[in-house]
């Protein structure tokens, strides 16, 4: 038992903390959504503000060829000095031959050292094309923006993107393990930080945040990620606060939880040391024969009572007995205690019935029939005295173990009774194909009488059926006269409930039976059967 309540403990603890393991998906998934969410409009930014740029230089370029008769003149290219002194990003613009032979440029400078690192990309919807160029001297390439100019010549416009990446310009960090690539759509790249094949890798993970845009027609694409530490980094004293509070409300849940299942009526951790020691106790309800007033027998029903006094009903712990084994030696251990209530008792009323309630497992166990004959076997109680009853609170199955159970049950004289005919699992089938010999009437059909009550169909044929069956009939649940009357009228005289006693202590109902069945009963048959 102490596996169970430790594994019951465990459970309980995980169930508590599930606030503070929570803690780290809920901070995580908020910080991700939040941070996803800017770096993308960021890098939209960036994407966006490249697309100005390769523009900048395609409209700069329509516009001086547009505002001159020729180019290379000294008008058309003091017109390009002065808007590429009004623009940001085109740094030169360059008239030359198909082949590359430079007719003239804007500044004037000396013949330009520069190489091609990409092929020649068009721009769709445009006739200008685009490539990537490196100069010499410089360690980030440069756009070129190429238009043709009649048959034979092409002004070209070369654009500067590195300031778009600039620190001040970017809301993220790009450092430490973090990642950029700015690349052509047929993957040339353009220029990258950190290693561009893990992009991939990296976006499955989980352990980056990736983001990438599109610079809308111009066929360039940026990306970056960024390690989620690095990101969730700003957001430490969140996660300390929200762990602290989950740790505050586990804590209290499992406080509360493990209070609750120590104090309230659930199956309590020391159920197995309660039945080794005696604090499953049986209590007794009187069945009352109606014809007589005597009593004819009584159903024993199981009650823990605590240390402190306080007695606890079997809904609270026999289902858990059920599901855990305990019911087994719970009812040794009830059996036990009732030969020793009892026993003086049934030899001075021989007719007595005590009814015993067993379970699903007793069935599947078998061994019912040995404990029956170990404990009665030498006692003052007749095995035909013994009445058990058949609760089916799981299933009882119609299996040839079951009919082994029940015949050798009545092998010995027992009778066998179906409890909470009507309701739940109850197989009025096995009323028939398994011989119980008394059917048990739910007090939720007794209480359908009422004062002026002069049918209750559902009860009427439960009884009928019964009677015609040669079975016994016991009324639980009866509560007031009308029902008694009723019940007595319809040739029900065996009947137990509130309106006569509740399930009593032994010696209480030792003193009742006694004292209602004054004159002893006698029948011949007290003499103990052989086992």
């Amino acid at each position: 038992m102490r596996a169970n309540l430790n594994i019951l403990i465990l459970v309980t603890a995980i169930m508590a903390f599930l606030p503070v393991l929570g803690v780290g998906y809920f901070v995580d998934g908020l910080v991700r959504n939040r941070e996803v969410m800017q770096i993308e409009n960021a890098i939209n930014d960036i994407a966006e503000e490249a697309r100005s740029a390769v523009f900048e230089s395609i409209t700069m370029m329509e516009r001086a060829l547009a505002e001159s008769n020729s180019v290379c003149t000294p008008n058309f290219l003091s017109n390009l000095r002065q808007k590429m002194m009004s623009g940001i990003y085109v740094r030169e613009v360059l008239v030359e031959s198909n082949q590359g032979a430079p007719y003239c440029d804007a500044l004037g400078a000396p013949s330009m050292n520069i190489e091609v690192i990409s092929d020649e990309l068009s721009i769709p919807g445009r006739t200008e094309t685009i490539a990537a160029v490196m100069m010499a001297g410089s360690e980030v390439p440069m756009f070129r923006v190429s238009q043709n100019i009649g048959t034979n010549k092409r002004i070209s416009a070369f654009v500067n993107f590195s300031q778009l990446l600039e620190p001040t310009r970017l809301p993220f960090d790009i450092r430490g393990g973090s990642m950029l690539r700015i690349s052509f759509t047929d993957n040339t790249d353009l220029l990258a930080i950190g290693d561009p094949d893990r992009f991939e890798v990296a976006a499955r993970g989980g352990k980056y945040i990736v983001a990438n845009a599109f610079a809308g027609e111009v066929p360039v694409l940026i990306e970056i990620g960024l390690p989620f530490a690095a990101v969730r980094a700003p957001y430490g004293d969140l996660y300390l606060t929200l762990t602290l509070i989950a740790s505050l409300i586990g804590g209290g849940i499992l406080i509360l939880m493990l209070r609750l299942a120590r104090r309230s009526q659930i199956p309590s951790f020391d159920l197995e040391h309660a039945i080794a020691d005696g604090s499953i106790c049986p209590y007794y309800q009187p069945v009352i024969d109606l014809s007589t007033g005597r009593v004819s027998g009584c159903e024993v029903l199981a009650r823990w009572v605590k240390p402190n006094g306080k007695t606890i009903s079997p809904a609270a712990f026999i289902e858990y007995a059920e599901l855990t084994g305990l019911a087994i030696p719970m009812t040794i251990k009830l059996m036990e205690t009732v030969k020793s209530d009892l026993s003086e008792l049934s030899k001075n009323l021989p007719g007595l019935k005590i009814s015993i309630n067993l379970f699903e497992g007793h069935f599947r166990d078998g061994t019912i029939i040995e404990d029956v004959q170990a404990i009665f076997g030498d006692s003052a109680i007749c095995y035909r005295q013994l009445v058990f009853e058949i609760t089916e609170r799981f299933p009882l199955k119609d299996s040839e173990q079951t009919s082994s159970v029940i015949n050798g049950l009545h092998a010995l004289g027992c009778k066998l009774a179906m409890d909470d005919v009507g309701t739940g699992h109850s197989n009025l089938s096995f009323v028939q194909t398994l011989g119980v010999d008394i059917i048990k009437i739910d007090r939720v059909f007794v209480s359908a009488i009422e004062k002026d009550t002069t049918s209750a169909p559902v009860l009427d044929g439960l009884i009928s059926m019964a009677q015609n069956l040669g079975s016994g009939i016991v009324a639980e649940g009866v509560e007031t006269q009308e029902q008694a009357m009723y019940l007595r009228a319809k040739g029900v005289s065996q009947v137990q409930g509130f309106l006569f006693a509740p399930a009593l202590p032994a010696k209480k109902f030792v003193q009742m039976a006694e004292a209602l069945n004054t004159e002893p009963e006698t029948d011949g048959s007290g003499e103990q059967q052989a086992a």
